[in-house]
């Protein structure tokens, strides 16, 4: 009989064979197996399935929602199997999801994130570097804070001036022209990485302190340090983030100044979408007419030009 443990890591490789990358859930139902061991349970039930998914106290309920979720479709693909394994129902916590309202920096915010990011102290010096760098790359890009970070060294073409996006998601893939000014930021960081690693031990184009592919759970505590020592957040200290702008929003950022950029000077902008949809990697169009409904200022631009919104859709 396989073990929990098994049947996960077959179900996580058969999800990414459809394309799915599957990472948090991975990660996330890990936790879950170990928990059901704790309880002595070889079976997914209904109970332990709520108990675990509302132990972190701290968090939104949409979080206790998302975990469930989780098990809820590995707990389905393993019933076939086993019926024996309880599939948590829809709604079973009756949470609403909401998008988080998108902060839009503006070019001071984003020149006092970099200007503290690079004051990050390191044995070695690359987390200030690296998170400066990935800070500037978000906002000259739109990219997805998980996209930037799983960039490798043969993503990055210094001569073309573009990055090869792998199987992001809805597991899609594409090409993004970068700025001059950008292949120059990556380029210096190249150079200072090489330089402190002569004899990588991987493929990643950024790396940690030690070298090693990045962790973007701790790329974004060490935002969530700069963005209080900036002042862009408030909460506790400690390992605890407290509530403010992300790194995501710096994808909003750039989509939303872009938009705004094309009504101000009178571009034809339902013609320019989906150039946009293509660049950011949204699935469909009304992803990116999201951006209109959420930013306030530029839903007033819209109707001012008398372009009605479409539904948005997920980012």
């Amino acid at each position: 009989m396989k073990s929990l443990q098994d049947h996960l890591r077959q179900y996580v490789a058969a999800r990414r064979t459809l394309g799915t990358q599957l990472r948090e859930p991975a990660k996330t139902l890990s936790g879950f197996i170990r928990f059901l061991s704790r309880k002595k349970s070889k079976f997914i039930t209904i109970p332990l399935a709520l108990e675990w998914s509302q132990q972190s106290k701290n968090v939104q309920p949409a979080t206790w929602a998302r975990k469930l979720s989780m098990v809820r479709q590995f707990a389905r693909w393993l019933s076939v199997i086993e019926p024996r394994h309880q599939v948590p129902p829809p709604r079973l916590l009756n949470v609403r999801h909401r998008r988080n309202k998108p902060h839009i920096y503006s070019d001071q915010e984003i020149a006092w994130l970099m200007a503290a990011a690079a004051a990050l102290k390191s044995p070695q010096g690359m987390k200030g570097l690296t998170l400066g760098t990935l800070i500037g790359l978000l906002v000259a890009t739109g990219l997805r804070p998980g996209e930037a970070g799983a960039l490798e060294n043969q993503d990055v073409d210094f001569e073309a001036g573009v990055l090869v996006i792998r199987e992001s998601k809805f597991g899609k893939s594409r090409l993004v022209p970068v700025d001059k000014s950008v292949v120059r930021a990556l380029g210096k960081y190249a150079r200072e990485r090489n330089r402190t690693f002569p004899l990588p031990c991987c493929s990643a184009f950024f790396v940690s302190d030690r070298g090693t592919p990045l962790n973007l759970g701790a790329v974004r505590r060490w935002f969530c340090k700069v963005s209080r020592s900036c002042g862009l957040r408030k909460g506790p200290e400690g390992k605890r983030c407290g509530r403010g702008p992300r790194l995501q929003d710096m994808r909003h950022t750039f989509a939303t100044k872009r938009l705004m950029e094309w009504y101000r000077t009178g571009s034809n902008v339902p013609l320019q979408m989906p150039k946009l949809a293509t660049y950011l990697g949204h699935s469909s169009v009304a992803c990116t007419y999201w951006y209109i409904e959420a930013v306030p200022e530029l839903l007033e631009l819209a109707t001012e030009f008398q372009l009605t919104p479409t539904q948005g859709g997920r980012r």
